[in-house]
Order: C-alpha cells, then sequence, then structure tokens
C-alpha cells in the first residue's frame, strides 16, 4: 500500500512548525535545558517520553499505551507510550494521534507520522466489548481514500489495544455514514485485525468458505520496526499455519523484509503446556550473522505465535537442538512472550 503525498498551504505551515519546534529542542539541550527527556528501549516499537516536569515528580503513575502512526512506506506501526494514569485513557490516547506540532514532532523522532486530522476530536462509549467513537467534522478532511482508511484502521488498533474493546464501529460529527468523503467503506465494525491487509487474488467460488485471517510481523526495509501484515490464508488459522507463512515472507512489492534466511525450513510446530517449540531447518542459524544478531527474526517469530490463546512462551530450535544466540540473557528475554508483554504492552496479546 502506497500512498501520495499532498502538499497544500496547511500541511506547508505545519512542516514549518515541526522545524521551529526542533530548532527549539536543539537550542534546549545546547543550553543544558532539556525540555524534553526521550527514552529509546531496546526495539524502536516501544518510546517511553516523559515531560520535565513528570520526570522530576517520580510519584506520578503513568500507564503504557499502543499508539499507530503511518511510516514512510504507508504501513501502520504500533508505538508504546508511557502517559500519566486518568479518566479516559482511551480517549488520551487518540489525543496523541491527532496531528498537531507536538505530536507530529513526537512521531518525527522515529521517522512516523499521524493520521488523523487537525483539530479531531473524540465522543466515546464502552460497553460490552464493544466501542462507539464519534469523530468530529475535522476527521472528515482527510485527502485521499488511502489516508481515510489509515486514520480508521489505526483508530480502531489503537481502541483494541485496551482489555474492554474488541471492535469499534465510527460516527462522525455526530452522525452514523456508509462512507466518508472519498468513498472508503465506514459502515461496519473494525478490529486490530483490519490493520494493514494484504491484498489478495480472486479465489474460485466457494474457496472463501474456507478464508480466515491472521497477524505476521515483518521487519521494515530500515529493520527499525516490525509491521503487522494481517494475512489471508485458505487453510485452518493455527501456530503452524502462521509460521509457515511467515517463512514465505512478504510480498514482494511490500516494501518490507523477510525476517527468516532464504531457503529456511519449519521441521515442526508444537504446543504443550503453554510452550510453543518451533523447530527450524539449520539455515536459521545464520540470523546470528545479521547486524543485530538475529533479534528482530526472533521477535518477529515470537510476535506471530503470541497471537495464538494459550501461548505464553516460545521455544526455538534447531534441527532439534536448542538455540541460543550471543548473549544467552537476550535468548532468555526473546523467548519469554509474558516479558515481552512488560516491554510492549498491547502489541501482543497473551491471555
Amino acid at each position: 500500500m502506497k500512498l501520495k503525498w499532498h502538499l497544500n498551504r496547511a500541511d506547508m505551515e505545519r512542516i514549518l512548525i515541526v522545524c521551529a519546534a526542533a530548532l527549539v529542542v536543539a537550542l534546549a539541550l545546547r543550553g543544558q535545558e532539556p525540555a524534553t527527556h526521550i527514552v529509546y528501549e531496546e526495539s524502536p516499537l516501544t518510546v517511553t517520553e516523559t515531560s520535565a516536569e513528570t520526570a522530576a515528580a517520580a510519584d506520578v503513575p503513568t500507564q503504557a499505551v499502543v499508539c499507530w502512526y503511518q511510516d514512510g512506506d504507508g504501513y501502520l506501526v504500533p508505538v508504546t507510550r508511557q502517559v500519566p494514569q486518568q479518566d479516559g485513557i482511551a480517549k488520551a490516547t487518540l489525543s496523541l494521534m491527532v496531528q498537531s506540532s507536538q505530536n507530529d514532532l513526537s512521531a518525527a523522532r522515529l521517522g512516523l507520522t499521524n493520521v488523523i486530522p487537525e483539530g479531531t476530536t473524540f465522543d466515546l462509549s464502552i460497553s460490552g466489548g464493544k466501542a462507539r467513537v464519534d469523530m468530529s467534522k475535522e476527521a472528515l478532511n482527510c485527502a485521499s481514500a488511502e489516508e481515510e482508511l489509515l486514520m480508521v484502521q489505526a483508530t480502531a488498533a489503537a481502541l483494541c489495544g485496551f482489555d474492554t474493546v474488541d471492535e469499534v464501529s465510527f460516527l462522525f460529527d455526530g452522525q452514523k455514514r456508509s462512507r466518508l468523503t472519498h468513498g472508503t467503506d465506514v459502515s461496519g465494525v473494525f478490529s486490530e485485525d483490519s490493520v494493514n491487509v494484504e491484498s489478495v487474488a480472486t479465489m474460485a467460488r466457494g474457496s472463501a468458505d474456507y478464508a480466515d485471517q491472521l497477524q505476521l510481523y515483518f521487519p521494515s526495509a530500515s529493520g527499525r520496526l516490525l509491521v503487522p501484515v494481517t494475512r489471508t490464508v485458505f487453510s485452518p488459522v493455527d501456530l503452524s499455519t502462521a509460521i509457515l507463512e511467515l517463512a514465505k515472507g512478504p510480498k514482494t512489492d511490500s516494501g518490507l523484509e523477510s525476517p527468516l534466511p532464504r531457503d529456511c525450513g519449519v521441521r515442526s510446530v508444537s504446543v504443550k503446556n503453554g510452550v510453543a517449540t518451533i523447530d527450524f531447518s539449520k539455515e536459521f542459524l545464520t540470523v546470528t550473522q545479521q547486524s543485530d544478531g538475529g533479534r528482530q527474526a526472533i521477535r518477529a517469530v515470537l510476535f506471530t505465535a503470541s497471537q495464538f490463546p494459550g501461548v505464553k512462551k516460545v521455544s526455538i530450535t534447531v534441527d532439534g537442538e536448542p538455540f541460543s544466540p550471543e548473549p544467552e540473557s537476550t535468548a532468555t528475554f526473546l523467548n519469554d512472550a509474558e516479558e515481552v508483554m512488560a516491554q510492549y504492552p498491547g502489541v501482543v496479546e497473551i491471555d
């Protein structure tokens, strides 16, 4: 999915504001009076941003929320952010994704952009796992159908990051709409599984009865982020299918990278007592030769596996032998889905 950029007067003004804000931050840093403290965790998927005032008040509790932004290739990617605990945390999360000078600067630090039009506000109600969000009239200002779809998918995915939300329906300016300005269908419900949906070739009549969807994680072209991709499969949606699809890699025109080495085979997949054991062929060993020591490859396997209920830990073996990249502490961290959840709340769900 590729996006065309539209630069109008408002966009140019926003760019100038962001540049000015960046200059202010740079001058503040030079004067040894940083206005903002940014802490980058082990993966860019996790960004902890705390204001100077909040950092000084160590007793202020924070909460991890997952925001969704657009990368340079037009994909939506999740970023975990720490925000002060508050009533209406879901609405506060959405407000972090609205285009503004401050939000745009925060996203730009990761090479990302916000997808909700400037000035958009929200009314939100949640009951029985269903959220209904009313976006103000500013949300109708998207410049294209692609931008409309990204806005709706990102909003739904952010809300589904909360345990109380399974699906999301939309109102716009207080009205139920079947389509937005550029024709995007918003008549149904959306979920986190609606993100970055791959196109599906036309299948024979009747085959759609067996179609289902699962999420796979592929490194971005830069290798800095893992991008969740929703793929339609025509076989049982289980862990074996997911790992086999991951081994196939992304579509050739996707702009994403394959997390597994070329010709790497999947020898077996099993789950017992909450532990998923995935046995790869010997070609998997070459991941340790990658610049990151294979960490993104292992994370891609872990995140893909962890979407299935009952999977608490993931054990990777190669030709039946335990796989232990260096250092050993990395293997322990990356193979424990519960520990990863502590670092990436909302990115993978473990029941």
